[in-house]
């Protein structure tokens, strides 16, 4: 199913990027239609039902749309994969193709954990380093974590840059076992 929901999002993408669209506006839009089907389960069941027909799906989509004053094109999107039986997949779409997006326009999403609240100058000069390491503009998640006893972990994509202090110890206890 990866490969099916990475189709969808990069085709997205893509028509995003062709038709100068607003991304910001379609990643809303997707995101918001994507959190409506988690958080009202008859949403759900009525597009995932087989026994509902697709015009009456879609008539529930333009309502929706209607009152997101939604792009065409989203719409359109969203009723290709209630046509094709692969609106459950949604949620993941719509993370893939903010992914996709963010890539073609040149910004890394950083999961930044730290031990402590981070002031905003802290965050800026942060984000400021992982702009210099990946070469892209930045878009940081913080969380907090008391277990890595200080510091931070950065994970941008797949590459986890780990300085904290839980890390560093166990660094020191592999280098001292070897």
């Amino acid at each position: 199913m990866a490969a099916v929901t990475s189709r969808y999002a990069r085709a997205l993408a893509e028509v995003v990027v062709e038709r100068k669209l607003d991304p910001t506006q379609a990643m809303a839009q997707i995101d918001a239609l994507a959190a409506a089907m988690g958080t009202t389960p008859a949403l759900r069941q009525v597009w995932d039902n087989p026994a509902v027909p697709a015009d009456q799906k879609r008539k529930v989509l333009d309502a929706l749309m209607k009152q997101l004053g939604g792009e065409k094109m989203v719409r359109n999107f969203v009723a290709l994969l209630i046509d094709n039986r692969r609106i459950v997949a949604l949620p993941e779409i719509a993370r893939q193709f903010r992914e996709e997006l963010n890539q073609r326009m040149g910004i890394a999403t950083a999961d930044v954990t730290t031990f402590r609240e981070l002031s905003a100058e802290e965050k800026r000069a942060l984000e400021a380093q992982i702009a210099k390491l990946t070469g892209m503009k930045v878009q940081a998640r913080y969380a907090m974590d008391k277990q890595i006893l200080g510091g931070a972990v950065v994970k941008v994509g797949s590459t986890v840059y780990d300085g904290s202090v839980k890390g560093k110890l166990q660094r020191l206890k592999e280098t001292l076992s070897n």
